[in-house]
């Protein structure tokens, strides 16, 4: 190990050109944050590169994340093995000559097919028994007090202290591609506000969005409504409450979600996977906050603004996917106008940095 290191992670030399294979977590969010590990893997061992393991939903974020060399796209049942599937893909990266691979969940799983594959380094955090599947023990997970940390921390020499800052997640999308996705949608070239309604977890999401899209339309802003099929029904509320400048832009391609969100000026999302995607893409992001806390889970890029009520709610954060207490005050109690406001000084602030 050399003495070049950027944000205290150290660079690595050694000539060894072996690419490293990521086994990320699946969900949106989770899958975003995991581009952290990709930079962190990036700057140790810049000859190496890196692929991940992908799911058809998440495959287009791939596209974007730069130091990411290929997407190998899995897509398991979550109630059985898929012995089959474990095969096929222990194939595929048996062919790719992995050196190392790191398995970022904990679950039993998700090491079957590194270790079919035969890759001698497999490194992960001790979980489910994983004897014989995972060879580099990591302890010590429940010490580290972010999702980041726990997962970042997989990508450095065991035992090494976690840098002052981690390399934040990037989702490069090109201008000219946006481009010709609001062509392709007859969006226009106006101001445009991204809602994310949508959340896993009722207790994340937020109920006023069709105020608020009233509110954004009626301030001259076109509003562009994003999310999977599931919001469908909601879009369609929102749309009706906003008028002709609210598009309903829900559907089951993710790589649309994704355009949209590099495309706004500004996105208001609740604690979800669009709202890091956006975050990533380098859109100002408003987080609506109620359950949970935007120390262990908003993006690491920062957001414009972390939106949360102001009344004081004893019970905040539960984290948990139901309001325990009947009445959810944590996001009840954030108006509509509140968060419209926000988002009208976060255009603001985003045209005074473009004109310079």
């Amino acid at each position: 190990m050399n003495s070049d290191s950027i944000n205290g992670i150290a660079t690595e030399d050694a000539g060894d050109a072996r690419p490293i294979l990521i086994v990320p977590y699946m969900w949106i969010g989770d899958f975003v944050r995991g581009h952290t590990v990709v930079r962190v893997l990036n700057r140790r061992w810049p000859n190496r590169p890196v692929d991940l393991v992908t799911t058809t939903q998440c495959a287009p974020l791939v596209d974007y994340m730069p130091g990411v060399r290929s997407g190998i796209v899995l897509d398991l049942p979550r109630s059985r093995l898929a012995v089959a599937k474990q095969r096929a893909l222990a194939a595929e990266l048996r062919s790719r000559g992995y050196g190392t691979a790191l398995v970022l969940p904990r679950t039993w799983k998700s090491a079957i097919a590194p270790t079919l594959a035969g890759i001698p380094e497999r490194v992960g955090f001790v979980g489910e028994a994983r004897f014989g599947l995972i060879n580099e023990w990591r302890w010590g997970e429940k010490a580290l007090p972010r999702f980041i940390d726990k997962n970042a921390a997989l990508a450095l020499p065991e035992g090494a202290p976690l840098p002052p800052e981690w390399p934040v997640p990037q989702l490069i999308v090109p201008a000219a591609e946006t481009d010709r996705w609001r062509q392709a949608h007859a969006l226009g070239a106006g101001r445009a506000v991204a809602l994310a309604p949508g959340s896993v977890g009722a207790s994340k999401r937020w109920t006023y969005y069709p105020e608020a899209a009233r509110l954004l339309a009626e301030n001259g802003l076109d509003v562009w409504v994003v999310g999977g099929p599931g919001e469908k029904a909601l879009a369609a509320e929102i749309v009706a409450a906003g008028g002709p400048r609210v598009r309903d832009l829900t559907g089951t391609d993710l790589r649309n979600g994704i355009l949209a969100m590099a495309a706004a000026k500004v996105a208001i999302s609740n604690d979800s996977g669009l709202m890091h995607i956006a975050a990533a893409a380098g859109t100002p992001t408003m987080g609506i906050f109620g359950p949970t806390s935007p120390y262990h889970w908003a993006p690491l890029n920062g957001l414009a603004a972390t939106v949360q009520t102001k009344t004081e709610v004893p019970c905040q954060p539960c984290h948990s996917p139901v309001c325990r207490m009947n009445d959810h005050r944590c996001m009840r109690d954030i108006p509509a106008s509140d968060v419209v406001a926000v988002a009208a000084r976060g255009i603001a602030e985003a045209g005074a940095r473009s004109a310079h």
